[in-house]
């Protein structure tokens, strides 16, 4: 065989595992999810080789969508870091065999502890499976290693079921875009999520009455980057943009008799200061306007955001 139908064998093979995983999904997964919702504890998970690296990663996914979670290697639990366990925690434990030594050792011990155990087992008629709490099926049928030894289609099960166990918490706790970008205030992530409008926004500028001359309102396109508002009684009535100039010139000769409320746009569209930046980004985009007015609740013009502003600041 090419390499190339290697890797779409590889691929076929995982994604064909993870379909019946799919599946096999019955009550019990709502039984695990229940778990580890109700505990005021931490999540403990665990594995030892492959499944401990697979492990980790469940680990890492739960903390960063709001669980909090700690990985456990299985041999360092047996020489003092049980420690970190407590009795209001609830642990996912994986293993192909379901008969790993070090595993039912740590078993042993949560089960001390009272702490509840979930298993993300390849076996689920194992000693591990009789004795967790709530069992997952990650069985397969054959690994994608030709061999059928190298841990890679049970792997990518197991991390599969993680993922979803991740994603039914993040779901039911109500976890918000906002509440991830509190916990990866780093890089460019975090700042797309943490980034407001008001971040990026401009102090209001440019507006002119609903009575103004058009002489007027081109003379405040010009100095506000091609944006006029335009105010009655404080609150915003209209916008009038460059583009709408264009099309005025364009389409009426007599232009430049008329004032800004029969040339300006009603009900714009407009922005609250809080607005996630990232979200106004892709609806200026969508809507292909470059500038948009910043209303507060009670209709006040609070500011101008404008898209270049917002693309430099890395709101994308």
């Amino acid at each position: 065989m090419t390499s190339l139908t290697i890797g779409r064998r590889t691929l076929a093979l995982e994604a064909a595992a993870i379909r019946r995983a799919e599946e096999r999904l019955d009550g019990r997964f709502e039984e695990a999810v229940a778990l580890l919702r109700q505990a005021s504890g931490r999540v403990i998970v665990s594995g030892v080789g492959k499944s401990g690296l697979i492990a980790r990663k469940i680990a890492a996914t739960l903390t960063s969508t709001g669980t909090p979670a700690n990985f456990l290697h299985p041999v360092d639990s047996l020489h003092g870091d049980l420690g970190l366990v407590g009795r209001d925690d609830v642990a996912i434990l994986l293993s192909k065999s379901g008969e790993s030594e070090e595993m039912l050792g740590l078993m042993a011990n949560l089960r001390r502890l009272g702490v509840p155990i979930i298993g993300l087992l390849g076996a689920i008629d194992s000693t591990m499976g009789r004795s967790a709490s709530v069992v997952l099926d990650a069985s397969v049928t054959e690994e994608a290693c030709p061999l059928d030894l190298a841990p890679t289609t049970s792997t990518a099960v197991a991390l599969a079921l993680g993922d979803a166990l991740a994603v039914a918490l993040l779901d039911l706790r109500g976890f918000s875009a906002a509440d991830f970008g509190a916990l990866h205030p780093g890089g460019t992530l975090g700042r797309r999520l943490l980034l407001r409008v008001r971040d990026v926004m401009l102090p209001p500028g440019g507006t002119v009455t609903a009575d103004t001359g058009v002489r007027e309102v081109m003379v405040a396109l010009a100095h506000h980057r091609g944006l006029a508002v335009v105010l009655e009684q404080g609150r915003v009535a209209g916008v009038f943009t460059a583009g709408d100039l264009t099309r005025l010139v364009e389409h009426d000769p007599e232009f430049m008799e008329r004032s800004a409320r029969a040339i300006m746009t009603r009900t714009p569209h407009a922005t609250a200061p809080d607005a996630m930046a990232a979200a106004v980004t892709g609806e200026m985009e969508r809507l292909g306007i470059m500038a948009m007015p910043v209303v507060s609740e009670q209709g006040t013009l609070e500011g101008v955001v404008h898209l270049h502003d917002l693309l430099r600041a890395g709101a994308v």
